[in-house]
């Protein structure tokens, strides 16, 4: 099942992709539940998909606006140079104990088929495709493969867009991964059930329609259960909160001579699936901070 979060008018709402369009959440449930996350939170998604069938859509795709499919989470925790070729890439040839874990705001993501604002302090905006792991339900502890399955609510295409001139000016990266809107989400959460055999899903990145990166989730350094038991060794997580789990090889900063983003660039972030996060990289702005 297909999850997402969209605006038409006025009107934030939640809903779930039919064949014809999005079928309403908030109607479903005749406004008891008005969010993906308190979907999640409330352990509802097997009785959306139940009550949702047989429904005619709500809205074509094409009414729509699409937001990040949750656009609150209470933590986006992100892991970095996790892919086995992206490590070689960037010279980090030895096989780190710990994964590198930084984190992103809510207010750095933007949806799909959204502009990102290309920030007008820099000339260094790069492009990492990943996928995106939503959390299903309160967790302290993941020790095994299971328990991962079991707190993984489903599977999202991310663009962890990075200002590298700014993520480099320290070994904290914090500064060059949230300037505001810099950074995609979407264009919707597909739940755990449809995935099988999570290690052959496959992540690809083309900018105006050329594939520079291309991999599969066998080729994390950490794979989703090591990530998750290190990330709750120090933290709670909550339902709907995001782990961006890393990036392949082929980041514009290490190419010779080095491709950066600029505007009218358009990026694609696909997840064998999930679908195509696809956004269009707008001229700066005074106040893209």
């Amino acid at each position: 099942m297909k999850l997402l979060t969209y605006r038409v008018a006025d009107k934030v709402s939640f809903g779930v992709v039919s064949a014809d369009g999005v079928i309403d959440g908030v109607s479903v449930f005749d406004g008891e539940v008005t969010s993906v996350r308190e979907l999640l939170e409330r352990d509802l998604v097997g009785s959306l998909k139940h009550a949702s069938a047989g429904r005619a859509a709500s809205y074509s795709l094409d009414e729509i606006e699409y937001l990040p499919p949750v656009p609150d989470p209470s933590k986006i925790l992100c892991v970095g140079v996790n892919y086995v070729d992206h490590r070689e890439e960037t010279g980090e040839l030895e096989t780190p104990e710990h994964p590198t874990i930084f984190s992103r705001f809510a207010d750095t993501q933007v949806g799909h088929s959204q502009p990102v604002a290309y920030p007008a302090n820099t000339k260094q905006l790069d492009y990492e495709g990943e996928v995106a792991i939503v959390i299903g339900r309160h967790v302290s502890e993941v020790q095994t493969d299971a328990d991962a399955r079991d707190v993984i609510a489903g599977l999202s295409c991310y663009n962890d867009l990075s200002v590298r001139d700014w993520q480099l000016h320290n070994s904290q990266w914090l500064p060059g991964k949230n300037f505001t809107g810099v950074g995609s989400f979407g264009p919707w959460l597909v739940t755990s059930d449809e995935f099988n055999d999570l290690g052959s899903v496959r992540l690809s990145t083309r900018v105006n329609g050329e594939v520079l990166q291309d991999s599969t989730l066998d080729h994390l350094v950490f794979d989703f259960t090591a990530i998750l038991r290190y990330i709750t060794g120090f933290t709670r997580l909550a339902p709907g909160d995001v782990i961006v789990t890393g990036t392949p090889g082929g980041v514009g900063m290490v190419a010779d001579p080095p491709r950066f983003l600029v505007p009218g660039d358009v990026t694609e972030i696909e997840v064998s699936g999930v679908g195509v996060l696809r956004n269009e990289i707008a001229a700066p702005r005074e106040d893209s901070k």
